[in-house]
């Protein structure tokens, strides 16, 4: 099995649904890397933009407020930790790879904004294309599909066919097939029972389940309760292939993973 990277979320925002408002600040940002560092995180996601359900947008000029200092006081602690900057908006992602940021995480998979395109273009970084019904502002309103495993495989066929035409390497691609963006509790539980679906594309997958709502929904647990139930999903994602997984508790998934690989050894 190869190795399971773990993406640890710092998100610099003030309404991110499960964690707005803890990291604002040089103090607070240092602190928290440094826990994600020791913890075993393999890359570092920044965003500041929320994309909640229901967020509204923000500025240019508000989004690079918030992720050029965090990433900046992450350099300061590692040279060599990759920082992946989550953000639709070309400029940002042009600013933050200028600052240090060693992939491009973008929600609208290139669509949002046309520049984006020139950016991933002319830079040589990886980059995270996720699928989602709407928009951040009108996902969750009535997701509705036939099959929604067979039509986030449609959609991520066309978008890596057209990135590569763009002269996006494929070997840049990595997807995310956008758990709780514009899905319900079934359109979620069909995505994690068929990861190997989206890996037969050809392309590493992301999974991001962290602290989501569906795990209220299946639960009852509210988002200071989802780290456990979210290092269990991150095991059984292991196992089904997952390459990455976003997460907020660095610590519980690195151990999950751990446990899923050594259970999923064969004996000699």
């Amino acid at each position: 099995m190869n190795k399971v990277q773990v993406m640890g979320i710092l998100n610099v925002t003030p309404d991110s649904f499960s964690d707005g408002g803890k990291f604002i600040g040089e103090q607070a940002v240092t602190e928290q890397v440094q826990t994600m560092l020791a913890d075993g995180v393999d890359i570092i996601d920044i965003g500041g933009e929320s994309t909640r359900p229901f967020a509204e947008s923000v500025t240019e000029q508000e989004e690079l407020d918030r992720v050029i200092p965090a990433i900046q006081a992450v350099r300061v602690l590692s040279s060599a930790i990759p920082i992946s900057i989550d953000t639709a908006k070309a400029k940002v992602a042009a600013a933050a790879l200028e600052q240090g940021a060693t992939l491009i995480n973008d929600i609208s998979a290139l669509r949002q904004d046309a520049d984006m395109i020139r950016v991933a273009r002319d830079c040589d970084v990886p980059i995270i294309i996720m699928h989602m019904q709407g928009t951040p502002e009108d996902m969750q309103l009535a997701p509705q599909y036939e099959d929604v495993v067979a039509e986030i495989c449609v959609f991520f066929r066309e978008r890596t066919r057209w990135m590569e035409s763009q002269g996006i390497a494929e070997q840049r691609i990595i997807l995310d097939p956008g758990i709780g963006f514009g899905k319900t509790l079934n359109h979620n539980l069909a995505i994690l029972r068929n990861i190997a679906a989206f890996k037969q594309l050809g392309f590493p997958v992301l999974i991001g389940h962290s602290r989501k709502s569906f795990l209220e929904k299946l639960l009852g647990t509210p988002v200071a309760q989802r780290d456990c139930p979210t290092a269990i999903i991150s095991a059984l994602c292991t196992q089904q292939g997952a390459d990455i997984l976003r997460v907020h508790d660095v610590a519980k998934t690195v151990a999950a993973v751990r446990l899923a690989k050594e259970l999923g050894q064969t004996s000699a």
